[in-house]
């Protein structure tokens, strides 16, 4: 009966997945073709001096005259074998001109989520009392209200136009790097150190709490090995919805610093209008969005056994 279970729960996931998969594609395939332009003109630019005859022969050739229908079943049957087209623009396979900026922005996004997690665990953790809580509270409400780039701005004023600290842009290495995941990591990790610190106090506030209390745990051991695993089931879906905003946090903070990455193709491919690049990277993000919530899926089932038991 067990097995039963974990077979409909996996099946239920896996389809979960494809549809995701199905309603990004289909999305991103209709969006594309409602805006309006000839992807041809966009790709020969506009100075370029080119017949009729040749655009038709160029848009025969990418399959655009076909109906709309064709190509969507095609672009679907291209999916499954992993094939997310060729780039207008750069001629290359969308996968490989994905590829190459991968892992820039892996490196960026990792960073900034490991660095909001510390600090947002910190803060929750100290800052508890009134006068501490109502600082951080504070610095909290500015850090979240105020646009990603213009943080950028203010660190790279700081820390690389004044102090020399840190390469203005375009660095390499970790001194290159630390900036831009501080950018990003500010606003994620005053929005979890809120969810974590509020959490903390309505578990302290429950029985169990006060059972350890008179076992004589000292408070450390209260927050680290009990209440703190109650608060994270909360921080742990927004660390899952807040996982987007870092990819789209990293458009701007790359820009804003010069570092090659996902975003600054993205930015690019809509400007130039090459459909297959926007439409990999937008696959991409759905697989991304999947794959963050099952990982969080399980950590919930690790924090809390009860969702196990009953699911």
């Amino acid at each position: 009966m067990r097995g039963a279970q974990v077979v409909r729960a996996v099946g239920a996931r896996l389809l979960g997945v494809v549809v995701v998969l199905w309603g990004a594609a289909t999305l991103a395939f209709l969006t594309l073709r409602l805006i309006p332009g000839d992807p041809v003109d966009v790709m020969l630019g506009p100075q370029a001096q080119v017949s009729e005859a040749v655009k038709q022969g160029i848009r025969e050739d990418l399959g655009l005259d076909r109906p709309p229908v064709v190509q969507y079943v095609d672009y679907l049957a291209r999916l499954v074998q992993g094939d997310l087209g060729m780039s207008y623009q750069l001629r290359m396979p969308v996968v490989d001109v994905i590829g190459r900026q991968l892992g820039a922005t892996v490196q960026l996004t990792a960073l900034a989520l490991a660095l909001a997690v510390v600090v947002a665990l910190v803060v929750a953790v100290v800052a508890r009392g009134r006068t501490l809580r109502s600082i951080s509270a504070a610095v909290e409400l500015v850090v979240v209200s105020a646009p990603v780039f213009w943080i950028g701005l203010v660190l790279l004023t700081i820390f690389s136009f004044t102090l020399h600290w840190f390469p203005v842009a375009g660095g390499s290495g970790l001194p290159g790097l630390v900036l831009p995941a501080v950018t990003l990591a500010l606003p994620i990790s005053a929005l979890l150190s809120q969810v974590l610190r509020d959490g903390l106090e309505r578990a302290e506030q429950q029985p169990f709490a006060t059972t350890v209390r008179a076992r004589g745990a000292s408070e450390v051991r209260l927050v680290g090995v009990h209440t703190l695993r109650h608060a994270a089931t909360n921080a742990l879906t927004l660390t899952a919805y807040l996982i987007g905003s870092l990819l789209g946090g990293a458009v701007l903070v790359e820009t804003v610093f010069g570092r090659p990455g996902i975003g600054r193709v993205t930015l690019t491919a809509i400007t130039d209008r090459d459909m297959p690049v926007v439409m990999g990277i937008i696959l991409m993000s759905a697989l991304v969005f999947v794959i963050v919530n099952l990982l969080v899926d399980l950590a919930h089932r690790a924090l809390d056994p009860r969702i196990a038991v009953n699911s």
